[in-house]
């Protein structure tokens, strides 16, 4: 009766942590310890626990959750989260144009960034299933913004499903910039929506080049549907935060990989 009994505070308790970490964003090992009055080793043993279920990253002191078929973070969300990072990696993205005169934006905070920082003194044209991509492009006097229809989505204002794919389907695309919800070098680029994973890989299929932006909590995490292996990729962008030992691995696989 008392291992019952503990295993099911166990799994009450690590839902709990969870659920916290979904709402705030991230958790404390020592402020765990407190509100659920436990020790700090009793909470490290729950976030090996939902590491290894795949819920959870850990990381010095803490962990953050992991985006999973039932549980993804807004557009709102990701725009109050490692903002400094984001604009960092979204301006050396940006810098990848080269001499691509047709481009798709991926939806996502990164990717938005990502277009805000395109070139306003040459003539482009953007494709998205964005709705912040478009209308931060829209009156941009030397950029055409082409927006994909389709079902919009409410957490990331982006549209999915067999329009947006059909047309996507329908172009030659020089540059592709994609975000993802977790890149790993045994499983690729994952999301967790299957219609927002037709989108992305319709993108790589229809692109000549195709550059990933990122933060580092991207790395290692998983996903629920996979669009794209990191050989895929022309280059990865993210910060220095992601150890260059980490970097060297996934170039091993391919892409050019840039820590700014």
């Amino acid at each position: 009766m008392t291992t019952a009994n503990t295993a099911k505070t166990a799994e009450e308790r690590q839902r709990e942590i969870v659920r916290l970490a979904r709402t705030t964003g991230s958790v404390d090992v020592t402020a765990l310890a407190t509100d659920l009055g436990v020790a700090k080793e009793t909470v490290r043993r729950d976030l090996r626990v939902l590491e290894d279920h795949g819920l959870l990253r850990r990381t010095h002191g803490g962990a953050y959750p992991v985006e999973s078929a039932g549980f993804e973070t807004t557009l709102a969300f990701r725009a109050t989260s490692h903002v400094p990072e984001k604009r960092r990696i979204a301006a050396a993205a940006a810098g990848l144009l080269g001499d691509a005169e047709t481009v798709f934006v991926d939806e996502g905070f990164t990717p938005q960034l990502v277009a805000e920082a395109l070139p306003r003194d040459r003539q482009l044209t953007v494709v998205t299933a964005s709705l912040p991509v478009a209308g931060s492009l829209a009156e941009a006097e030397n950029i055409s913004v082409l927006l994909l229809g389709g079902r919009v989505r409410s957490g990331t204002l982006a549209t999915v499903d067999h329009w947006t794919t059909k047309m996507l389907a329908g172009f030659v695309i020089d540059l592709a910039f994609i975000g993802a919800n977790g890149i790993s070098r045994d499983h690729g680029l994952t999301t967790p929506d299957p219609a927002v994973s037709e989108v992305k890989s319709q993108a790589i299929r229809s692109a000549r080049r195709t550059v990933f932006a990122g933060v580092h909590t991207k790395f290692g995490a998983v996903s629920f549907c996979r669009f794209a292996e990191v050989g895929a990729l022309e280059a990865i962008v993210t910060s220095t935060l992601l150890p260059a030992s980490e970097a060297h691995r996934y170039s091993l696989l391919g892409p050019q990989v840039i820590r700014v």
